[in-house]
């Protein structure tokens, strides 16, 4: 069944396949929209399709980066908001964000598997108000799990924000952009007429 995670032989391969199914449903949420349509906050919130990819590309590559111990780029410092990094700008697109989600996701998938063991070290980042002062390290294993608790949440929140901007809900919509054969219900069609 598309909508499922197919059968698992391991660990790894478990925790690769439930962040895979949340990154398909969080990307879900953006197919058909036009750019205009991805920066729209319709919830009380400032929270955006497009926006929510670009966050969870990002920080999906920020962890992969940590699991490496390598920095690319600066580095967030603590009097330091990451509201920009939420908000899909006039001169990003969201084919864009989409893009850089998709190459984060390979590349976190390459890195896991050239990991031998999960419960290697991953050092906690020092000096960080959202990272605990008391923990040294977390593993690998948990920094996948992790992953796949932020790409359901922020899945979550875009279903909402989707369904606010045109009344699509996941299922359709995974139906369409994936082209299920044999789907149990009515793929998500575009609406006739000018997009908003």
């Amino acid at each position: 069944m598309p909508a499922h995670v197919p059968p698992i032989a391991d660990e790894r391969e478990g925790l690769l396949a439930y962040l895979a199914q949340q990154r398909r449903a969080l990307r879900a949420t953006a197919h058909g929209l036009t750019d205009a349509q991805a920066r729209l906050t319709p919830t009380a919130g400032e929270l955006s399709i497009g926006g929510l990819v670009k966050h969870a590309a990002r920080c999906e590559a920020g962890w992969t980066d940590l699991i490496l111990q390598r920095q690319r780029g600066g580095r967030r410092t603590a009097d330091e908001s990451d509201s920009a990094e939420f908000v899909l700008t006039p001169e990003e697109t969201l084919a864009e964000v989409l893009d850089q989600y998709e190459a984060a996701a390979r590349e976190t998938d390459a890195v896991i598997a050239g990991i031998a063991d999960l419960g290697q070290a991953v050092p906690v980042p020092r000096g960080l108000p959202w990272f605990p002062a008391d923990v040294e390290n977390w593993s690998v294993r948990w920094v996948l799990l992790h992953l796949v608790e932020e790409t359901a949440r922020h899945g979550g929140h875009a279903d909402i924000i989707r369904e606010t901007i045109d009344g699509a809900t996941l299922f359709p919509l995974m139906a369409a952009a994936e082209q299920w054969p044999d789907p149990w219900f009515q793929p998500w069609r575009a609406p006739a007429g000018p997009a908003a």
